[in-house]
């Protein structure tokens, strides 16, 4: 028996307590074979050998939450994440080019820009009258509308939808462009012609290919929308995942709860359905999370489920079949009927999940953990608000709640299993600014003050974010999220060592390997 695979000269942080450390690690097919000096025996003429040459070697890391699909799909066009006020946003739009059909398409515009003013397409009539536009707003759950493109769409005034979403109008019943959830936005956004399939399979692999690059081997998928599983096996066909994906349909108010039982079939070789994703609320920003008293402007009161109640009972359903749930929730509230929903369920196993939590008082934290709910929270959205409150988030929450941003730290101490992602495309998916944020609560490289500084965890608590944490999650603590014999073989090579180093260096630091079920995905050039 030889190794196909064996890595030496490294620094091996397995996060294994029977034992921590390592220098060598010997893989076959997909599985760990071997440490130390029972990795070096496993070498023969055919292994290939991989000296690190003193890189720091932890468990793969694996995003815990995802929009793959969804990043390639809609987030496209017209970078606007750098426009930091109305005057980049107007300069940025007159160099939009039109795509498909002439459709002019933009992303990621910050909440920030409007500088707390109400969102309206004015903008858009000022800098493209009369064009075809549609900018999704860094959320993802509210985009903008030219009038042209609500022409097309049909959009006359307001709509009831099965899911609390909206179009917002003006007192005249007049829609000001402003599309806020799914359904509203997809009035519009189904219009546009999609991408062709060479084109958006061939995104999709470069998209994985980087995050193979920042050292992710694993991603839990929050999207399964359309054709999504069909385009995952026909990308599959032709070439093998740099990231392996565990994908979550949505379970939106109106869904085929059988429809969806019946994908948990769906698997291919480097990615399978394994979970349903819910939602009870919305954003901040956009006025829908759901939070126990009013925001600043009388909003966020209610439910993205109309009948909550009805939340309850689909997401009881899936618990009682063994299918585990992830459900959005932002807000208070929101959190709160989650863990009334799950808390007295015998989920036979199960751990279900939370995801976002962005603002909660520590009660109700100790609530989600006592429930044995996972928490899934992304620090690098702190990035999207300010340590003085004069961020779109802040002023929408007031002081008290905006104190309570992001409350990871709140989860470890209190015992709590703490999943770590990016959200992306709402946030960049670098593995490394996922563990930065998690230290600095601040965008790292930047001399911002940070964002509830006390909230920060250690730089092992961050690994373990996406990495044991991670499997526990998924319930493959026995095969994964470890550097183990039998264990999967799934390794990060860091240039730096990511528990000790300085977060500002590893959110820079390169790469050296990234080791997906025993295949090399990413290998440093050393040139």
């Amino acid at each position: 028996m030889s190794a196909d695979l064996l890595i030496v000269g490294a620094t091996v942080r397995t996060l294994d307590p029977a034992r921590p450390m390592a220098r060598a690690v010997a893989i076959r097919g997909d599985r760990i074979v071997g440490l130390d000096d029972d990795a070096l025996a496993l070498r023969s003429a055919t292994t290939e050998v991989v000296d690190l040459a003193g890189a720091t070697v932890t468990p793969g890391l694996v995003d815990g939450h995802l929009h793959a699909l969804l990043g390639v799909t809609a987030f496209a066009g017209a970078d606007l994440s750098g426009c930091r006020d109305l005057d980049d946003l107007r300069t940025a739009l007159a160099g939009a080019a039109p795509g498909r059909d002439g459709w002019v398409t933009g992303f990621g515009l910050d909440h920030n820009v409007f500088g707390g003013a109400p969102i309206t397409n004015r903008m858009l009539e000022e800098v493209l009258p009369g064009a075809a536009v549609v900018i999704v707003l860094y959320d993802g759950h509210s985009s903008l509308a030219s009038d042209e493109a609500l022409r097309r769409a049909g959009v006359t005034g307001p709509r009831r939808f099965e899911q609390r979403a909206k179009i917002v109008c003006d007192d005249a019943g007049r829609p000001t462009g402003l599309l806020l959830e799914h359904a509203a936005m997809e009035t519009v956004r189904d219009l546009i012609p999609p991408m062709e399939q060479a084109e958006l399979h061939k995104r999709l692999l470069e998209v994985l290919d980087g995050m193979a690059a920042t050292g992710l081997t694993g991603g839990v998928m929050m999207d399964a929308e359309g054709d999504a599983l069909d385009v995952l096996a026909a990308v599959e066909a032709a070439a093998e995942l740099p990231v392996r994906l565990r994908v979550m349909p949505w379970c939106m108010p109106e869904s085929d709860l059988a429809a969806l039982d019946a994908l948990q079939r769906r698997r291919g070789r480097r990615w399978a359905v394994g979970g349903v994703k819910f939602f009870i609320d919305g954003t901040v920003e956009g006025g829908t999370a759901w939070l126990g008293h009013a925001d600043c402007h009388g909003q966020g009161v209610d439910a993205f489920w109309r009948d909550p109640a009805s939340y309850t009972r689909a997401v009881r359903h899936f618990a009682s079949d063994r299918v585990q749930t992830a459900t959005h929730a932002i807000g208070d509230a929101g959190v709160r009927h989650v863990v009334d929903s799950l808390a007295d369920v015998d989920t036979r196993g199960v751990r279900h999940r939370v995801e976002h939590l962005e603002t909660l008082p520590l009660a109700e934290v100790r609530r989600v953990v006592g429930a044995g709910l996972v928490a899934s929270m992304q620090p690098s959205h702190t990035g999207y608000a300010r340590a003085d409150h004069t961020d779109e988030w802040s002023t929408r929450l007031g002081p008290e709640r905006a104190a309570r941003a992001w409350p990871c730290r709140d989860v470890r101490d209190a015992g709590g299993t703490l999943v770590l992602g990016s959200d992306w495309p709402i946030a960049s998916y670098d593995a490394r600014d996922v563990l930065a944020f998690a230290q600095l609560r601040r965008r790292p490289g930047s001399g911002d003050e940070p964002v509830t500084p006390d909230q920060a965890l250690t730089g092992l608590m961050s690994l373990e974010g996406m990495t044991t944490h991670a499997a526990l999650a998924d319930g493959t603590e026995a095969t994964s999220g470890r550097i183990a014999v039998g264990h999967r073989a799934d390794l990060t090579a860091f240039v730096v060592d990511p528990v000790a180093a300085p977060a500002d260096e590893l959110a820079t630091a390169p790469i050296r390997l990234t080791v997906s079920g025993g295949r090399i995905t990413h290998r440093m050039d050393d040139r």
